[in-house]
């Protein structure tokens, strides 16, 4: 998902070319997804994003035109082209790799997987946390990583990597995802 305006991050290019580690969010997470089981990536850009548009133009990523009417829209939009189960990815979150995605992929079993960050997590790396809920006496934050599947069954998984909980929104993220990019542990905290 690639196709949002971005406004809260205030930087001079679009959310999703906003460089971590002298790298594009989109290409850090395109990286992660290449070196994970998935087979076939789409990206889901909008009006809002013409430049990353342009970005996968010259690449084997399928792009999705998605009308740009909102997150939940958008990947309604995107969902209806695409048969599940389906992984979901935001393309603000710059420390994914492989390792994680085939992780969350593992944890699939059936239905839909939604997959959380403690929020007291986020707020102990300093980053973030927009939108919470609670769910098992805990308070946790959405993680942008999903799987969208066939039934209504939906299953959250909480998981403690940092990876997960270091989503780009504001320059304040952005800080925090450098210094983990910069880690010779490739993003590991």
């Amino acid at each position: 998902m690639c196709g949002g305006e971005g406004t809260r991050l205030d930087a001079p290019v679009e959310k999703p070319l906003f460089e971590v580690g002298g790298t594009p969010m989109v290409d850090r997470v395109r990286t992660a997804l290449d070196d994970s089981r998935v087979d076939d990536v789409y990206a889901v850009v909008s009006g809002h994003t013409p430049a990353t548009r342009r970005h996968f133009d010259s690449s084997s990523v399928s792009v999705v035109d998605a009308p740009g009417d909102g997150y939940v829209d958008d990947l309604g939009y995107a969902l209806e082209r695409v048969d599940p189960p389906v992984l979901t990815v935001v393309s603000d979150l710059p420390l994914l790799d492989g390792a994680v995605v085939d992780r969350t992929l593992a944890r699939h079993d059936h239905g839909s997987l939604t997959t959380c960050v403690p929020a007291v997590l986020k707020r102990r790396l300093g980053v973030g946390t927009d939108t919470t809920f609670t769910a098992g006496g805990r308070e946790l934050a959405p993680t942008g990583v999903n799987v969208v599947g066939e039934s209504d069954a939906e299953t959250t998984h909480v998981t403690y990597d940092a990876r997960l909980a270091v989503n780009v929104n504001r320059q304040s993220d952005a800080a925090v995802a450098e210094a983990f990019a910069r880690d010779a542990g490739g993003g590991r905290p």
